[in-house]
């Protein structure tokens, strides 16, 4: 009798060992994307559930009720600076993404919350700021619940969300202008001083085109054989109406550029001088 169970006991050791855990593709899969976004980024983390031929939207996703925004774990939003929703600001860190869908309006909330799963775990007091947003309807279908970063720009961007025939997006700010012109102004004061890219923020974001011009002579100076800096001082003198000084800075990033054989420069700047 020993030996028999010596033996079973043996058996499914062996049995035991030899056996593999089975692995399929999710249901649900998770995707986490990051986007660099003002000085810093969001990063996303959400489930990706299908529509499978079901009615979404007021069936699988009942009207009215919290819904974590995804399937699986809790849907979490990542911010590397402080934002602003809604005209709410909300500091950097770790937040969790519920909305409330309707037929003709989305509530959009962002919480502390970080494990709302299911209604019943939801907490309103936990809420850092709600969000009412309109829904529309797309003319196809999007099988996966998929979001994303859309409209990016310097200090806005959107959260985009799209499944089925629906399409909702979520208003994001950061302030850029005041952290850029503090850094402007710290680092002028330095040895290694930034000219050029100081330049360039003003041309680009509208500010004073006189003082961009101004930090573009100094970044000649500093790099005097660089063509993209003629280039771009050759575009700040157009935008101030200087034609002619912007011709000759465009012919002397031209020269450069052909010495650099950079073609794409020569181009460019033959583009600017057409302008004139």
């Amino acid at each position: 009798m020993k030996k028999l169970i010596l033996a079973i006991s043996a058996a499914f050791i062996i049995s035991a060992a030899g056996a593999q855990t089975l692995k399929t593709p999710a249901p649900s899969p998770t995707q986490t994307i990051k986007q660099d976004f003002g000085l810093s980024s969001i990063e996303l983390s959400y489930s990706r559930p299908s529509v499978k031929g079901r009615k979404i939207f007021g069936a699988l996703v009942p009207f009215g009720n919290v819904w974590r925004t995804g399937a699986n774990s809790a849907t979490t939003l990542t911010f590397g600076d402080d934002v602003m929703i809604n005209g709410k600001k909300i500091p950097a860190g770790k937040y969790g993404l519920l909305s409330i869908p309707n037929n003709d309006n989305w509530t959009l909330i962002i919480t502390r919350q970080l494990d709302v799963t299911s209604p019943a775990a939801y907490k309103q007091e936990n809420d850092i700021v709600r969000m009412d947003v309109k829904p529309f309807t797309i003319s196809y279908q999007i099988e996966n619940l998929t979001m994303q970063f859309g409209n990016v720009k310097p200090s806005t961007c959107e959260l985009q969300l799209m499944w089925d025939n629906t399409y909702v997006a979520l208003p994001i700010s950061t302030d850029v202008e005041s952290k850029v012109m503090a850094q402007i102004d710290q680092l002028m004061n330095k040895d290694n001083r930034p000219y050029y890219n100081a330049a360039m923020y003003y041309m680009e974001n509208g500010k004073d085109l006189n003082q961009a011009l101004a930090r573009f002579d100094k970044a000649v100076v500093a790099q005097p054989d660089a063509f993209f800096v003629h280039y771009q001082r050759a575009s700040c003198l157009a935008k101030l109406g200087k034609k002619k000084e912007a011709r000759e800075a465009a012919e002397k990033s031209i020269v450069l550029a052909k010495a650099a054989k950079n073609d794409d420069y020569v181009r460019l700047n033959n583009n600017l001088i057409a302008t004139l």
